[in-house]
This record gives C-alpha cells, sequence and structure tokens, in this order.
C-alpha cells in the first residue's frame, strides 16, 4: 500500500521532503517557510459516500481521517475520534436540535425551488466551530507525544474563537504547554473571559498591544527561527496545522450527507472566513471528490479574500487597513492558509508558490489576473475550483441578525450573520445552500444587543463567565519579549 505523504508548499526538492502525518503532525510551518500538503489527495467514490450515509459522526470522522493519517495504526485512531466526537462535549445545542446530532443541520428556508440550510458547528465547550477540529487535535497531540515520550510547547495566535478552542483542547493535557497570543482588547467580554479565566498552569494567555496580526507576525518569526523553535519544542495549532483543516474537512462530508439523499446530488456552501482554513477544508473535500458546486467565501469588511476573487490580487493590508470589526475572527490583513489554495492553482508549482509568498514581504500583493504586468494569469482558473465570494459590513450584520430571529426563530452570532448575508445572494435553484456557523451569539452579545435589543442565549453554565478572576500577561507587539517569556517557562 502507498503511504499517504505530505510536502511543503515551497519545497524546492519535492521527493526530498516527503513526510508522514506524524511527522507533522506537531508542525505549523514547514522549514522552507511553506505548508504541508499532500502529496496528492485521496478520492471518495460515490459508492463510498453512500455507505457512509449510515455512521455516526465519529465514525464518518474515522473514515476520512484514516485516509490521511495512514501511520496511525487503525484501532488507535478509531479510539482517538471516538473519545472526541461525544454527545457530552458538543452538548450546547439550540433548542429543537439533538446533541448526538454532534453537527446538526437545520433547515432554514425552502421557497422558489432555492434551499437555504445551516450547519450547527458551535457545539463544543468553546461555542465555537473550532472546536470540531481543535478537540480532535488535543487527542492526536496527546497521543503523538506519549508515543515519543515528548513534550510540546503550543504557540497560537487568536483574534478570540481559535485560542480559547485550542486551550480547552489542551488545558490539562500531558506534556503540552499552551502560550496564546490575542490583542489586548479586542475581543469581546465572552471570549475574553473563556481563555482569560482559564487557571491551568499548562495555559499562558499574552495579551499583545496591537492587532491580531501583529500576533500572527510574532508567530511566525518564532516558527522561522529554527534553532529556537527546535530547542523550546515549538508547535502550533492555528490554521496552518495540516491536522487542524483535515479534521474540518469532516463537517462537509456529514452535512452533504445529511442535506442529500444519494450521490448524485450537488451542494453548495457558504463559508465565513478570515484566515481561509475554514473555507480551505471545503476546498480539500471538493477536491476528494464531494460533490460540491461552489464555496463561496464570506468576509468582513477586512475583504482580502474577496479581493482575490473577485479580481485575481491578492493584497495584504498594514495594521492602519486592517479594520477592527463585530465579526473580530474575521479581522484580517492577510489570509495564512490562502497559500494551499494557490499551490493548487499553480498546478503545485512550488517554485512560483514560493516567489509570490516572498514577494508579499516586498510589494505586499501579487496579481493573477493575466493584465498586463502582473504575475500569472491563472485567475481564470479559480471557477473550476468552484469559488465565488462577498462581503458583509456591521449594517448588514444588524439586519442579517435581525432578519434570521424574525423568519427562522433562532439567533446566530456576527460571522455567521456575514455568511447568511452572501448565502442569500448567491443561491441557485435546485442546488442546496449550507451556511457554515461559526459561532454561538453569546460569544458577541454586545452587538447582539444592539440588533436585537437584548441579550444573546447562552447555553446552561455559561452565565456568569466574565465574572471569573483573570491570568494574562500585557506584552509589546515584540517576538523576543514573547521569546524571553516561553523560554522562562519551558525551563529549555
Amino acid at each position: 500500500m502507498v503511504r499517504m505523504q505530505y510536502v511543503s508548499t515551497r519545497a524546492q526538492d519535492k521527493n526530498g521532503a516527503k513526510r508522514s502525518f506524524s511527522q507533522i503532525l506537531l508542525e505549523g510551518l514547514a522549514p522552507d517557510g511553506g505548508l504541508y500538503m499532500p502529496d496528492a489527495y485521496p478520492s471518495v467514490t460515490k459508492a463510498e459516500l453512500d455507505s457512509w450515509r449510515s455512521l455516526s459522526y465519529a465514525g464518518l470522522a474515522f473514515e476520512i481521517l484514516k485516509k490521511f493519517a495512514d501511520d496511525i495504526p487503525e484501532a488507535d485512531l478509531k479510539a482517538l475520534v471516538e473519545k472526541t466526537y461525544t454527545s457530552e462535549v458538543y452538548k450546547n445545542v439550540r433548542s429543537g436540535d439533538s446533541k448526538d446530532a454532534i453537527t446538526p443541520l437545520r433547515l432554514l428556508e425552502e421557497k422558489d425551488g432555492k434551499t437555504l440550510m445551516l450547519l450547527g458547528l458551535s457545539n463544543g465547550p468553546t461555542l465555537a466551530f473550532k472546536d470540531m477540529a481543535m478537540q480532535m487535535l488535543g487527542n492526536l497531540f496527546e497521543y503523538e507525544l506519549t508515543r515519543k515520550n515528548a513534550e510540546l510547547n503550543i504557540l497560537g495566535a487568536t483574534s478570540g474563537d481559535t485560542g480559547s478552542a485550542a486551550e480547552y483542547a489542551m488545558r490539562g493535557k500531558k506534556g503540552i504547554r499552551v502560550f496564546m497570543l490575542s490583542p489586548h482588547r479586542k475581543m469581546s467580554a465572552f471570549q475574553t473571559a473563556q481563555m482569560f479565566s482559564l487557571q491551568d498552569p499548562n495555559i499562558f494567555n499574552i495579551a499583545i498591544e496591537g492587532v491580531f496580526d501583529d500576533c500572527q507576525d510574532i508567530v511566525k518569526a518564532v516558527s522561522n527561527d529554527l534553532e529556537y523553535k527546535t530547542r523550546q519544542k515549538i508547535g502550533t495549532v492555528n490554521s496552518i496545522n495540516w491536522a487542524r483543516v483535515v479534521a474540518q474537512v469532516v463537517y462537509y462530508f456529514r452535512a452533504y450527507l445529511l442535506a442529500t439523499q444519494n450521490s448524485e446530488q450537488k451542494v453548495s456552501f457558504t463559508v465565513p472566513s478570515g484566515n481561509f482554513g475554514n473555507v480551505c477544508a471545503g476546498h480539500i473535500a471538493r477536491m476528494m471528490g464531494l460533490p460540491i458546486d461552489r464555496l463561496v467565501v464570506a468576509t468582513n469588511e477586512n475583504d482580502v479574500l474577496d479581493e482575490f476573487f473577485r479580481t485575481g490580487i491578492y493584497r495584504v493590508r498594514k495594521s492602519a487597513e486592517t479594520w477592527h470589526t463585530s465579526s473580530p475572527s474575521m479581522d484580517i490583513s492577510k489570509a495564512s492558509n490562502f497559500e494551499r489554495f494557490i499551490y493548487d492553482l499553480l498546478g503545485k508549482d512550488s517554485v512560483r508558490v514560493n516567489k509570490l509568498f516572498k514577494q508579499i514581504e516586498s510589494k505586499g500583493f501579487f496579481d493573477l489576473s493575466g493584465k498586463p504586468g502582473s504575475d500569472g494569469d491563472e485567475f481564470a482558473l479559480v471557477g473550476g475550483f468552484g469559488f465565488e465570494s462577498g462581503k458583509s459590513t456591521h449594517a448588514d450584520r444588524l439586519e442579517t441578525i435581525r432578519f434570521v430571529q424574525k423568519e427562522y426563530g433562532i439567533m446566530i452570532d456576527t460571522h455567521t450573520a456575514d455568511g447568511l448575508k452572501v448565502a442569500r445572494e448567491h443561491q441557485q435553484k435546485g442546488i442546496p445552500m449550507i451556511v457554515l456557523e461559526t459561532a454561538q451569539a453569546a460569544k458577541f452579545n454586545e452587538t447582539i444587543f444592539e440588533a436585537l435589543g437584548k441579550n444573546a442565549d447562552r447555553p446552561a453554565g455559561f452565565g456568569k463567565i466574565e465574572d471569573l478572576p483573570q491570568r494574562f500577561t500585557v506584552m509589546s507587539a515584540d517576538a523576543g519579549e514573547v521569546k524571553d517569556f516561553i523560554a522562562a517557562r519551558t525551563g529549555l
């Protein structure tokens, strides 16, 4: 049997750099600064799809993940997914939804041949979609570290949801410390409380004086210091980690199987996204053979991705041009995960990928529009991958939250509102449109109150979270200062 192998998007010698799933599990960036991708995508047949219709979420996760993690014994992998995807972990469901479903699919509307659906992804411990992958990642990490008798220090950057999901997945895990950077006073009160109230000795919250991208730049700077990274045993859990992205692939298959009766049917997805990680998982699912018609990327005012999918120009923003919005998890100036799609778009030409992303550092953009002076003409191929896009503003957000509450009787968060706004603009007759939920409304109460004039619904156990004592350290946006902080606490 040919084993699944992975290669960096920037690998200059692909044959010399191939690695297994377990070898890249604990890593973020590859040593050459690229992102790991499978040498070839595994394929899923229509017959295989139909055979999965009766599976539980954990059973489906096992079938998909074993295609990517084929160096983990199947019995071990099966035990890990069954430990992860339980109704006890994913219990924070809306009224009327089953916690046994893990990711309940709700029909919002059928009208004029168009179907609009919402996939519930925010029933985990932090009420955000990132729990879907992060809980799995925590168990995979602990398994692999125990197998190697090793330890790992996770360094991450978050604008809210990634950080809390990582911390709740890794708290108390043997051999793991978490150092999480977040922009100081830029998260919602609920998000801040979720993270900073954790008192576990292996969790360290660092509030950076700046914006999310300052945090992300520090993570990259540390990752690029290979000597420090190796000595301090630094790994990552944000969306550049391949295992996290691949765990997210599962719920695209799950949604498809719930929304269709046979594998001849197609569906489309709308995905609120800033960093391209969540929608990248949809792209992977499509490349594996899942019958996805269109992948619609919904952005907020920070429309880096929307600009590319409209024009073919990928242009990063300066910190001063990165807006702090009411859907803050998408407040990014550059989409780190986007490199994975560009790698596929350019026919896996890692030399060109390397050149284009190095150009970002010097020019701030690359241009694939095909116009005179551009860097290529591959934008013409984007439609073949199913991608479309749209954007949403604060006013759109408020209007959509009100509309969904009135028409469907449910309360949605600000990011999901961005998704639903854009989804309604891209619906087609005969093809269900599934919107991926980002988080529960409780995480963004300030905006919910502005929209509806009342506080957001909260699941049981979250009533007084803002009153809990908080533990965190404020730092300037200085990679050296962060490195010193980590070293002092690892003793390495």
